[in-house]
């Protein structure tokens, strides 16, 4: 066990608190957790800048005390359950709803500054799927690096104030269990194993974009949280429905800018710009009665089909936001949107004069480890906020900028269940792990779900080509990306399953290989994902296949998630 510094500052009976993650939720969290006086560990696997929250753009959904004319917490409920196919959980929606005001007053008063109107009120947004503005922002579309670096400048000020410890480069490795409670984490830094005990740990780790080949996440969003808490035994749900943003900027061979991700917000779309396909012609009014303004899955899978139909599924379409300069007048989209603005200009291309080649790209996971109203989740002592859970707030599509709401909401129920503020809410039983299926099997050796008799489909894609992390986002997204099969799912499950026999096994817990350990969490996230798409065979929401039938358009909300929890005599024999 490491030692803590800053343990002596706290009295003897102070809650422990590990928190994994630095993004809005982990970030928050901790914050939260010093102020209501528990000892706080924050882990980082890389700088505190490095996540998704830094590259958000499109800003953080709320029904203010003042609202927009005509918006309601009740629009804003609506909103989210029609987005997300009838697959939400109405309860933790309401939550979301309801409590958000508060959250976004903690922003404020840990330094995050929102952008205003001209008569100095907030300036409230239009995004896909909502009704009304309600979208708020910082710095126009540079949100999320806005508020991180808020929030980053709080922790580390309570850190100089030995209010909480942080620790970078740290890359969790497992998670230590006693008695059947998460009683610590097992990490590696700068290549030395280490661990740190807690009374709770609080994953925050963000998705997994990286298991498709275009992406809008970073580089460390590898399913580390994922991974980590379902070889615990925790269970997880609704892994099948992972949204692909429909517009990141498609660079030209050898174009200048570099090779990071450009994804150009849902709020271009918001303020007018049009989707054209090679021909100059807009295509998707055709798909759907709200055009471009459409939920962000049936943005993606229209371009996806129309591309098909094209006969360039592998290809592109283009964003013209031309039409919103014409409209708003010369120097608005440098003013809304600079960090676009430049990111294009670096690339190549000037997009107050002409459209820009854009294509879908891996989001958001609205699937993760299943959790109550607290962030509890089905093994004591361990919660998750953010993206890594999943509350039921998002269903099967998340609606545009309620992730960044879901983190702060949810971490701060969290804490309050972890330092005792939530009367029965610590190590209570999720409330909707009642509605689990039965679990699939999993290897002891690496918490990777395997068929029941060991069998496998047959595939001549398997063994064809050796693992690495770029032929898992191949495949990942030839055959479980947009567009689904169960052909090509079968595909993907044998593949997979064959390049598990290999690797997993060299990457047990004592490896101090951080690539070893990503690669493993990115192949079970992998398995995981393509078992939960196999088995929903009509499409829903971000889960399209093409051959089966729809859902109905209207869910019944007794539709519940299907959970998946690994068999605990596998995971602690």
């Amino acid at each position: 066990m490491t030692s803590n510094p800053i343990a002596a500052a706290y009295p003897a009976d102070a809650r422990t608190l590990i928190v994994l993650g630095s993004g809005i939720a982990g970030l928050y969290a901790a914050l939260l957790g010093a102020e209501a006086g528990a000892q706080v560990t924050l882990l980082t696997k890389g700088g505190l800048e490095e996540s998704n929250t830094w590259f958000a753009q499109g800003g953080i959904s709320a029904v203010l005390d003042e609202p927009a004319p005509g918006d309601t917490v009740a629009a804003h409920i609506e909103d989210t359950l029609k987005a997300g196919a009838g697959h939400c959980d109405p309860e933790a929606v309401r939550v979301l709803c309801t409590e958000a005001r508060e959250d976004i007053a903690g922003l404020v008063r840990f330094g995050v500054r929102f952008d205003s109107d001209d008569d100095g009120d907030p300036a409230l947004g239009l995004e896909a799927a909502h009704s009304a503005p309600r979208i708020l922002h910082a710095g126009g579309d540079a949100t999320g690096a806005r508020v991180a670096a808020a929030l980053i400048g709080s922790v580390l000020e309570s850190r100089s104030a030995g209010r909480i410890r942080v620790v970078s480069r740290a890359h969790a490795t497992s998670l230590v269990q006693t008695d059947g409670r998460i009683s610590g984490v097992a990490y590696v830094q700068d290549g030395q194993p280490a661990i740190v005990q807690a009374d709770a740990v609080l994953l925050a780790t963000g998705g997994a974009g990286q298991l498709f080949a275009q992406t809008t996440n970073p580089s460390v969003a590898t399913a580390d949280g994922l991974a980590l808490a379902w070889r615990a035994g925790a269970a997880v749900s609704d892994l099948e429905f992972f949204q692909f943003h429909p517009t990141c900027l498609v660079r030209p061979a050898g174009a200048p800018g570099g090779t990071e991700p450009l994804l150009i917000s849902e709020a271009v779309r918001g303020e007018g710009a049009l989707l054209l396909d090679a021909f100059g012609q807009r295509f998707m009014p055709d798909y759907h009665p709200d055009a471009e303004l459409a939920p962000r899955d049936v943005v993606s899978r229209s371009i996806a089909l129309h591309l098909a139909a094209l006969g360039d599924p592998n290809g592109h379409v283009f964003l013209d936001a031309t039409v919103i300069e014409a409209k708003r007048g010369s120097g608005f989209l440098e003013k809304r949107f600079p960090t676009i603005s430049q990111r294009t200009r670096e690339a190549g291309f000037d997009w107050t004069r002409e459209p820009v080649p854009v294509a879908p790209a891996a989001h958001y996971w609205m699937g993760g480890v299943v959790t109550d109203l607290h962030g509890q989740t089905s093994v004591p002592g361990l919660y998750a906020a953010g993206e890594v859970a999943c509350t039921g707030v998002q269903g099967a599509n998340r609606l545009a900028s309620n992730s960044l709401l879901e983190g702060l909401v949810f971490a701060r129920r969290a804490v309050d269940a972890i330092v005792g503020a939530v009367a029965g809410a610590v190590d209570a039983v999720p409330l909707r792990a009642g509605s689990a299926a039965g679990g699939l099997p999993l290897t002891h050796a690496a918490g990777t779900p395997s068929t029941a008799d060991g069998a496998r489909p047959p595939s001549e894609y398997a063994g064809t080509e050796p693992f690495s992390r770029g032929a898992l986002q191949r495949l990942m997204t030839a055959k479980a990306g947009v567009l689904r099969s169960g052909v090509l799912l079968a595909e993907a499950e044998a593949a997979l399953d064959a390049w598990a026999d290999g690797l997993l096994p060299a990457a047990g817990a004592a490896s101090t290989d951080v690539r070893a350990h990503e690669d493993a969490n990115l192949l079970l996230a992998a398995q995981l994902l393509v078992r939960a798409a196999r088995a929903r065979r009509q499409s829903l929401g971000a889960h399209y296949r093409s051959d089966t039938a729809a859902a109905p358009a209207v869910v019944d909300h007794s539709d519940k998630p299907h959970s998946m929890s690994p068999k605990a005599s596998l995971v602690h024999d």
